[in-house]
């Protein structure tokens, strides 16, 4: 991946596309509670590419920096995957470039108002105006996590 563009809240990144850089996939999933036979495994490539991205020419990745949304689930230092060309949606989780800064948040829209709302207690609510330097960069659609 290639560095679009860096602040203090996002590192956003370019996806370039790895020849035959797919894994293995088994395909009748990874038992949560009883084990499985290891006979029941059948085996096939995955990419995550394939998988993950829906819309290449609009797709980016992006690192979380900060700890505004761990109530969703995204932790500092995971890695989102971004679509551009989805339309904006009340509840959906947006990256959003306020006043000049990237920021993570989920979308509250009404037919007046917009907010961004953190998934923190610690952090408030943004009711963004027409003061604010605004724009909805795009949607994330997944979420990648090191555990």
């Amino acid at each position: 991946m290639r560095i679009l563009h860096k602040t203090s809240s996002l590192t956003l990144y370019i996806p370039e596309p790895i020849e035959d850089s797919a894994a293995q996939l088994f395909d009748t999933g990874i038992s949560a509670g009883f084990p499985s036979p290891t006979e029941d495994f059948s085996q096939e490539r995955l990419s995550l590419d394939e998988e993950l991205v829906k819309n290449k020419e609009t797709t980016f990745y992006a690192r979380v920096s900060g700890q505004s949304m761990i109530g969703a689930g995204l932790d500092d230092n995971d890695l989102l995957v971004i679509d551009r060309s989805l339309e904006p949606e009340n509840n959906k989780i947006a990256v959003c470039f306020l006043d000049g800064e990237f920021t993570v948040k989920r979308l509250r829209v009404t037919k007046d108002e917009t907010w961004l709302q953190p998934e923190n207690p610690n952090y408030p609510i943004i009711n963004i105006t027409e003061d604010n330097n605004f724009l909805i960069w795009g949607i994330v659609t997944n979420v990648i996590k090191k555990v």
